[in-house]
């Protein structure tokens, strides 16, 4: 029997780890414990626990940059992951891709988590509110264009201000991608130097209007030197979006 050395032990089981195909795309859910983000690095460690077991997790910069909430100690989840060994340690672990709240009570506390932070750093105050021109030539509309949203845009507009010129600027208003289609959308229209933009899409559920809950598109609004109306869903929809525009209307 060949005598290992702990590199080589540690080296074997982290290989057959790797190996292991259903270990290499999980979908774990658990408690997070043991929280700690470090912020020069961007990395995010902490436990994952249930009633009878713990396992450590970490997640790196590059995916902890997407999470639309900021984790705490006692937030319930759902991560993906793959499962490896760290080698110097030899402890077994969990590396975060993604990680999701686990609940809508979770999901509501998220938000509201966000929208806190937000209104402590001044982005919904009424100061800082942009006066929307009274009679604009150049109005940006940022949203789906196949979407009833911009329909509805065209027609109010030919029939109330025939005068102003309406640039389109199309972008996902759902999914993956939309967060990052929807602030490219902004700078796009903020260098055609227009006088007003609309940003909005039609009503839906919450988690179809979760872009517009997003820190990222939030901010992009609060940074836009043109004024922004949001045009959100509905009545009773409500976004951060909302919040952080310089004028609120219903689509």
């Amino acid at each position: 029997m060949a005598v290992l050395s702990v590199t080589q032990l540690n080296r074997y089981v982290g290989y057959r780890l790797k190996e292991e195909r259903a270990l290499q795309n999980v979908l774990v859910r658990g408690e997070i414990t043991n929280f700690t983000a470090y912020y020069r690095s961007g990395h995010l460690y902490f436990t994952l626990k249930d009633a009878e077991a713990c396992v450590k997790a970490v997640m790196f910069r590059g995916s902890a940059q997407r999470l639309r909430f900021q984790p705490a100690d006692g937030m319930r989840v759902i991560v993906a992951a793959s499962a490896v060994l760290y080698e110097k340690e030899g402890s077994f672990q969990l590396n975060v891709t993604d990680m999701q709240p686990d609940g809508a009570g979770v999901q509501a506390a998220a938000l509201e988590q966000l929208k806190k932070k937000l209104t402590d750093q001044g982005v919904f105050d009424a100061a800082a509110k942009r006066p929307i021109p009274v009679m604009p030539q150049r109005i940006g509309v940022i949203t789906s264009d196949v979407g009833a949203a911009l329909q509805d845009v065209r027609n109010v507009i030919s029939r109330r201000y025939p005068v102003g010129h309406l640039l389109v600027y199309p972008a996902q208003v759902q999914g993956d991608a939309a967060v990052q289609s929807i602030c490219s959308a902004i700078a796009a229209a903020q260098a055609d130097r227009c006088d007003v933009l609309i940003v909005g899409r039609g009503g839906g559920s919450a988690e179809n209007l979760q872009a517009f809950n997003t820190e990222q598109v939030v901010m992009a609004i609060y940074h836009c030197t043109i004024p922004i109306v949001s045009a959100v869903g509905h009545e009773t929809d409500w976004t951060l979006a909302d919040a952080a525009a310089d004028l609120r209307a219903p689509t």
